[in-house]
């Protein structure tokens, strides 16, 4: 069976999409390349204006642009940063507010520490970097930056290689492999060398650096307001690879490059914020119980590491980016709930309070939750504002309502009829959890009809979609689907509990759970029983995989970069230090039954159900020997199925491009079209 070409199928969606709505106007595959959306606000001090990242798509290169945006919060004026036409990314303002820090592509395309003065326009470079500098942190008085850079180790060698002569076109040298963490999806093979701290003169200089030795500082770098000591997370013990739960909060003398570890506890610690008056440490983390999930709580210490506390320990949700208020009387941090990120206060008592709902994550092609957030010194908190009807702008709150500042979809948007998105009610048919899901209803929805619809599962396992703007499943619905997802057991956002019913647990009962979420969208009326189609990627493609395993009532699936073998999978992806230790708490040697329990390829022979299984090439978190697997499998029984590649992308960047979204959703959508009923 050979695949269908991306032109017929893009034919196919267009077709499907006039069909489904006329004469309005729908989302389409082109509307990829005209979408934006806003990243990384930072609000200056005094609160009156804003930088963030503003995200857009070159159809003749088809990658991102990124570009820093300024908006006058009064006026809700905005314009552009400027200085030059490469990458923009990471703005943070000087304490003062005169002057940006940002990382920006040189000449050559590498990313570079930039500062602009912002009376005059006027933009430099800070210095040469040979690596791309991150955790940009201004210190207290203006006149140094800090952040943390890769330093290239040798690479290992192994044996001497043959002199080659002058001139001579030989193969490329040996790759020899010692590290543990090695590569990285996203990154690929990992360049040998280490994360360090830098500081340099604002002005420009030579960096000095600050750390050394075979370990990451990797992460925020915190400033006490003296100047003397940065404090950051980095985990240092001998065995730091093999455990990577283990970072602790350090201090770093700036003069001397003395560092002092200020925890002790068992487990991970993150995200270190100074308090404004240089005698607190807050931070992120939870103490290690070898579960699958545990919330990442919201700690206080005194500087010198005495009298931690948690000040989160009573509150079920994971908290992050904790962020000091001008006064220190309270810390903002970001949380999601019931598949919805907030912003909070939380006061040195403990009391929590909620003052910003509905910030927009950065990956419009699905509805995951998430979002960015920075907060002045008067406590005008600015953020990534999301919804179902657009991807993330920028808000602002004081305490009170929300402003948006900007609008960067509306002229797309403005004759178009988008999906509409509304909760749908769930209980799991196994034990009566009440499960969130929300129902997508196609353009031209007429509720006296009977439409296929699409389960879309979410991947993680410990994540959760939410009332969030999604352009790929925009494109189902155009086609004439409904569109149906949700949060089954083991997704967060609901609190421990909830997630941890699949730890040493998955797949399992979230089985169940999503065929609830089936059956009470059935039960609306509108949805054809007889056409049900299924796909999800990484986590919600192996649980598509599971699902065409355990019932045959879908006309067709498609399982995007999925684990078919937990074996393979934990020996193969770059976590492995990770997930075999904590998703099932033994080695493959060790328990081979229960690995394969858990694994879809144990179900295979009972697969009746058309099978699409896609993948990218250079996908190292489910790598493509997973998708292969099942697509041979299927093969060898002679259950439809097609294998698709998807050329140069990382698993976390499978729809980063607009083409590939775009000929992703066609793909799958054209085979869902061949199995549907005459």
């Amino acid at each position: 069976m050979k695949i269908a070409t991306v032109g017929f199928v893009a034919l196919l969606l267009a077709s499907a999409a006039s069909a489904a709505d006329q004469p309005a106007r729908v989302f389409s595959p082109h509307d990829l390349f005209a979408m934006q959306y806003a990243s990384d606000p930072e609000i200056r001090a005094d609160g009156r204006e804003i930088a963030y990242v503003r995200v857009s798509f070159d159809e003749m290169t088809d990658r991102a642009r990124r570009a820093i945006w300024l908006i006058d919060t009064t006026s809700g004026d905005q314009s552009p940063l400027g200085a030059g036409p490469g990458s923009q990314s990471a703005p943070r303002w000087s304490p003062s507010g005169d002057r940006l820090a940002y990382v920006a592509a040189d000449e050559n395309g590498r990313p570079q520490l930039m500062v602009r003065w912002m009376a005059k326009g006027a933009a430099a470079k800070v210095a040469d970097l040979p690596s791309a500098p991150t955790d940009v942190a201004w210190s207290p008085d203006g006149r140094q930056i800090a952040f943390s850079m890769l330093i290239q180790a040798p690479a290992a060698t192994l044996g001497a290689p043959l002199p080659r002569p002058e001139g001579a076109k030989w193969a490329e040298p040996l790759q020899i492999i010692d590290q543990i963490h090695y590569r990285e999806d996203g990154e690929g093979y990992l360049k040998p060398g280490y994360r360090q701290i830098f500081v340099v003169a604002a002005d420009g200089g030579a960096p000095r650096q600050l750390t050394s030795g075979p370990f990451d500082a990797d992460g925020a770098l915190s400033w006490t307001p003296d100047g003397r000591t940065i404090v950051f997370a980095s985990n240092r013990d001998k065995d730091w690879e093999l455990d990577p739960l283990a970072a602790r909060i350090w201090s770093l003398d700036i003069a001397t490059g003395a560092l002092k570890a200020l925890t002790n506890q068992h487990g991970p610690s993150a995200e270190a914020a100074v308090s404004p008056d240089g005698r607190q440490v807050a931070w992120v983390g939870f103490e290690d119980h070898g579960r699958g999930y545990e919330n990442a709580q919201l700690w206080l210490m005194d500087r010198d590491g005495s009298g931690l506390r948690s000040l989160t320990v009573g509150f079920d949700r994971s908290v992050s980016r904790p962020r000091w208020s001008g006064d220190g009387k309270s810390i903002f941090v970001a949380y999601a709930d019931h598949g919805a990120t907030k912003v909070a206060r939380v006061d040195l008592a403990g009391h929590l309070e909620t003052v910003a709902d509905n910030l927009g994550a950065s990956e419009p092609d699905r509805p995951y939750n998430g979002g960015a957030f920075a907060v002045s010194a008067g406590g005008m908190a600015a953020f990534t504002l999301g919804g179902v009807d657009h991807p993330s702008d920028v808000g602002v709150t004081r305490g009170g309502a929300v402003r948006r500042l900007t609008n960067l979809n509306a002229g797309l948007f403005a004759d178009k009829t988008l999906a509409r998105v509304e909760p749908l009610a769930v209980t799991s048919a196994f034990d009566k959890q009440p499960i969130d899901a929300w129902i997508m209803t196609p353009p031209g929805f007429d509720s006296t009809r009977k439409y296929p619809m699409i389960l879309e599962i979410h991947g993680g396992p410990f994540a959760s979609y939410g009332p969030n703007f999604a352009s790929e499943l925009q494109l189902y619905a155009s086609a004439g689907y409904v569109v149906v997802y949700g949060n089954p057991r083991g997704s967060t956002s609901y609190g421990s509990a909830f997630a941890n019913l699949i730890d040493k647990n998955y797949p399992s009962q979230d089985y169940d759970d999503l065929m609830s979420v089936v059956d009470a969208a059935v039960a609306e009326g509108f949805v054809d029983p007889n056409q049900l189609y299924v796909t999800g990627g990484s986590g919600g493609g192996l649980l598509t995989a599971w699902i065409v395993g355990k019932t045959g009532r879908f006309r067709a699936a498609a399982a995007q970069k999925p684990v078919i073998d937990w074996t393979s999978e934990v020996l193969t992806v770059d976590l492995y230090a990770f997930m075999a230790k904590y998703w099932f708490g033994k080695m493959p040697w060790e328990d081979p039954d229960f690995y394969w329990r858990r694994s879809p390829l144990s179900l295979v022979g009972n697969v009746t159900t058309p099978t699409l299984v896609m993948v990218g090439e250079e996908d190292h978190r489910t790598p493509p020997s997973e998708a292969e697997q099942f697509f041979q499998a299927l093969k060898l029984r002679s259950v439809p199925t097609v294998l698709v590649r998807v050329p140069g992308a990382s698993h976390e960047g499978l729809a980063d491009r607009p083409s590939q979204e775009a000929a992703e959703a066609a793909a799958i959508l054209a085979w869902f079209g061949k199995y549907r009923p005459n």
